[in-house]
């Protein structure tokens, strides 16, 4: 890699992704929650099964890349409207693993794993940063879209098995993964925690997070929800989703030219 490569000079180009907020992590985990219940909702309620459903699901969110990609720059309505299809598609492919094919979470959670390493390895290899705030080329973007896949791939996989096959239920595993980004949160501010490091761990345990909250409001009280259904569940962070990014929108929020 060359010096010219990590040359801030060169990056006198807006960013296609946004900055970390507050407002980010509010749409993100707002994303992951619906994310859970848009696709049960889809699989479940209206009766398209995970194979359909995820047929139908990643031709969107084909569309909606190839819109962001577009665009060069991030504009908001385009770059959420992905996080929100990737969320559906990485909880479904998950899901089609271990509900079509029968591969334990257990597995699904150790190769995603490996494949989210390897893919920030290739990353780094290629463009010598792993950085978000550097977003300005077709490839960085293309890498750093497929490590948001993989790490809503592997929350959903990680939350499933701590839930479900350690058998915690969902209001037990959304404060552990709450106090496990808690953590992270106090070695970025006080400790001194790389923030790259930091930024990636808090991005994959926001989606078991989001997922534990959402099945918590969304499944029926005998499975230990609270009954509010999917569609009600999903339509609620749906709002809160559109309110915040028309509030990016106007404000220009999240809006910055890349830096080193």
């Amino acid at each position: 890699m060359t010096t010219s490569a990590l040359d801030p000079s060169r990056y006198n180009h807006p960013n296609r992704v946004p900055e970390v907020t507050a407002g980010f992590w509010i749409i993100k985990l707002m994303a992951v929650t619906m994310g859970e219940t848009a696709a049960d909702y889809l699989a479940v309620n209206l009766g398209l099964g995970l194979t359909a459903t995820s047929v139908i699901m990643t031709g969107v969110l084909v569309a909606a890349l190839a819109l962001q990609f577009s665009r060069k720059q991030y504009v908001p309505w385009t770059y959420w409207l992905a996080v929100v299809l990737i969320s559906i598609v990485g909880t479904l492919v998950t899901d089609n693993l271990v509900d079509n094919l029968g591969v334990s979470l257990v597995t699904c959670t150790v190769v995603f794993s490996l494949l989210l390493a390897a893919t920030f390895y290739a990353w780094f290899r290629s463009e010598g940063t792993l950085s978000i705030h550097t977003i300005v080329t077709t490839r960085r973007e293309a890498f750093y879209w497929l490590a948001i896949l993989f790490t809503f791939a592997l929350g959903t996989a990680a939350g499933d098995l701590v839930s479900e096959q350690f058998g915690l239920g969902y209001e037990a595993t959304g404060v552990l993964f709450g106090c496990v980004i808690l953590s992270l949160t106090i070695g970025y501010f006080l400790l001194g925690l790389d923030a790259i490091l930091a930024f990636w761990l808090v991005y994959i345990f926001t989606r078991p997070l989001g997922a534990s909250f959402g099945d918590m409001l969304s499944q029926p009280t005998q499975y230990g929800g609270l009954g509010f259904g999917t569609v009600d569940t999903s339509l609620l962070f749906l709002g809160v989703i559109v309110a915040v990014v028309i509030w990016m929108t106007l404000s220009g929020s999240g809006r910055k030219l890349a830096s080193s």
